[in-house]
C-alpha cells in the first residue's frame, strides 16, 4: 500500500489531516475512495486509511491501527565519516532500507572532502532518508545529523549504546561475527542488547592514532572480513550482519 508520514498532532478522532505534499501525491495516484493506504505517525504506529468525504483529499479516515512491522528490535546508530561525491547518498539510502535508527556524520583525519555547507548536506541526506522510509515500510524516519570531529563521534557512540563497534580494515583478530555471536543466539535474539552504535571511516580509512582513541574508550575494534570494502559499502554490510544475527532479517 502507498505510505505517507504525518505528525502525531494531525491525528485525532479517527481522522488524519494530510499535508499539501501528500494531498498532491494522492491526486497524482488517483486513489479511489475505497482504496486503502497507510499513514504512519513516525513513532512506529501505522494507520490503515481511506480517503475522507471531502473533495479536496486533505482528510484520511482511519480504518485500522497497528504497530509498524518494518522496525527492527535493535536500534542501530551509524557514525559515518564524510565521503566525497554522492557516496553518502548511497550509504544513507541503503542503511535506511536495512533498518538504521539514526545516521551521524563526523570528520576524521583522512576525509577527502568535508562539505562547505554541512546543513545543506544534512538536509539532502534527510530527504533521502524520508523518501526511502516511505518506500521501505519503515515506522520512523531515521534522523540525519552531524557531530563535528572524530573525538566527538567516538565519545557519543561509546556513551550512548549497549554495544559500540569500531570498524577498521587493518584489524585481523576480531571479526563482526565473533562479537555478535557473544551477544545474540538463536535462543535469545535480543542478547540483552537493544542499542548498537557502529563507527565507519572515510575513503582512506582511519589513522592508527584514531584507532588508539577508540581503544582508549573500550570500544571493540572489529573487522568486516578479509576484503577491503568501499566507504559507502561498509555501513550497509555492518547493518546487514547485525540485523541477521539479531533476528531482524
Amino acid at each position: 500500500m502507498t505510505r505517507f508520514f504525518t505528525e502525531p498532532q494531525n491525528i485525532s478522532n479517527k481522522i488524519i489531516r494530510l499535508n499539501a505534499d501528500d494531498t498532491r501525491h494522492i491526486r497524482t495516484l488517483r486513489l479511489r475512495p475505497d482504496e486503502q493506504f497507510v499513514v504512519c505517525d513516525g513513532n512506529g504506529t501505522d494507520y490503515i486509511c481511506q480517503l475522507g468525504e471531502r473533495d479536496d483529499h486533505t482528510v484520511a479516515e482511519i480504518k485500522e491501527q497497528r504497530k509498524s512491522i518494518g522496525e527492527p528490535s535493535v536500534k542501530c546508530r551509524i557514525f559515518v565519516a564524510y565521503q566525497k561525491g554522492d557516496r553518502l547518498d548511497l550509504a544513507t539510502q541503503k542503511s535506511v532500507e536495512l533498518g538504521v535508527h539514526e545516521i551521524i556524520l563526523f570528520e576524521s583525519e583522512r576525509c577527502i572532502a568535508v562539505p562547505n555547507d554541512i546543513p545543506k548536506k544534512i538536509a539532502r541526506l534527510q530527504r533521502i532518508a524520508f523518501e526511502t522510509a516511505k518506500l521501505c515500510n519503515r515506522g520512523i524516519i531515521p534522523n540525519v545529523s552531524a557531530i563535528g570531529k572524530f573525538e566527538n563521534a567516538v565519545d557519543e557512540a561509546a556513551n550512548s549504546s549497549d554495544l559500540t563497534l569500531f570498524f577498521y580494515e587493518a584489524e585481523e583478530q576480531l571479526y563482526i561475527k565473533d562479537i555478535l555471536e557473544k551477544h545474540f543466539s538463536s535462543s535469545d535474539t535480543d542478547g540483552g542488547v537493544s542499542t548498537i552504535s557502529i563507527i565507519t571511516g572515510p575513503e582512506g580509512g582511519f589513522e592508527p592514532h584514531e584507532v588508539g582513541i577508540a581503544r582508549s574508550r573500550n570500544i571493540p575494534i572489529v573487522s568486516l572480513g578479509p576484503r577491503i570494502l568501499r566507504s559507502e559499502t561498509a555501513p550497509p554490510v555492518a547493518l546487514t550482519t547485525i540485523m541477521y544475527q539479531s533476528g531482524n532479517l
